[in-house]
């Protein structure tokens, strides 16, 4: 990580998975690997405020990004430290000077439909009015390509255990490599709100800007999902899977250019066409 604020931080990754033994179809016994799945309750200061269901890839960064996407704090700054205790299944953050009106935003809390449940707090609805992407940016239908292709090489824990979503932060370029695109951040997690919010954690933690870059995520598009990746500027939303009718209607009035059902070659450009450059169709051979 390139923070270079006095911040206070614990590295405490768990396991991220477990062999367990199941029976077959033919009535054998399989070591299997799984996900890890681990509670971990949230304090701010010493108030408890909300217990998240995790992998534990990056639980710090979690925290951060979820404080971040839920508008808790307003800089990294605020933040003196964040100290993860799997013991007592806990983490603990302190910031540098008390809170204003978290009384006020935690009786403004909504249980989103994330897998696990995801908590949206205040008027985060508020600010979508007021979030201007960048206009000036495109993406390449050669881009996406390689992105999508690059993502599946990634997915470590969910081709070993299953169980569990993906989220991905790219460079919006397409490498002539082979490797293709340059993935920044790439996080697994049982809930893609937590995934989400590790990779809003790890952007604040490096200052890394967002209004160029591509956001990919294995979940489907619901609201948070948008609302999130518009709190980021990132102007490029792309899933494998399809999208909720609110997650469209908030993703046409802030801009942002949502692709879903995003697989190898095939997508479907939901808002935001402008921004997509396609390719050249390829001159068809004569017989």
């Amino acid at each position: 990580m390139k923070t270079t604020h006095r911040l206070r931080l614990t590295h405490a990754s768990k396991p991220l998975t477990f062999e367990v033994e199941a029976i077959n179809e033919r009535g054998e016994a399989v070591p299997t690997p799984i996900a890890g799945e681990h509670p971990l309750t949230l304090y701010i200061d010493k108030r408890e405020i909300v217990t998240l269901m995790t992998l534990g890839q990056a639980p710090e960064a979690l925290a951060i990004g979820y404080l971040r996407n839920q508008r808790l704090v307003k800089s990294i700054d605020d933040i003196a430290a964040v100290q993860v205790d799997w013991e007592t299944a806990s983490v603990a953050i302190a910031t540098r000077t008390p809170l204003k009106g978290l009384d006020e935003k935690m009786k403004k809390r909504t249980v989103t439909t994330g897998c696990g449940q995801g908590t949206v707090f205040g008027d985060l609805m508020e600010e979508i009015d007021s979030i201007k992407l960048r206009d000036d940016v495109t993406l390449t239908e050669d881009a996406l390509h390689a992105l999508l292709d690059a993502v599946r090489r990634h997915e470590a824990i969910y081709k070993e255990a299953g169980a569990v979503h993906g989220c991905a932060l790219a460079e919006n370029s397409a490498s002539r490599s082979a490797a293709g695109p340059r993935i920044l951040y790439f996080v697994e997690d049982v809930g893609r709100h937590n995934a989400v919010d590790a990779i809003a954690g790890f952007m604040w933690l490096d200052a890394l800007d967002g209004s160029d870059k591509v956001f990919y995520t294995t979940g489907r598009l619901t609201s948070e999902m948008v609302i999130k990746c518009a709190q980021m500027r990132i102007p490029f939303l792309v899933s494998r899977s399809g999208l909720t009718n609110m997650g469209h209607k908030i993703a046409k009035q802030v801009g942002i250019t949502m692709l879903g059902r995003a697989s190898g070659r095939h997508y479907l450009a939901f808002t935001g066409k402008e921004r997509l450059v396609r390719s050249s169709p390829q001159p068809t051979a004569l017989a």
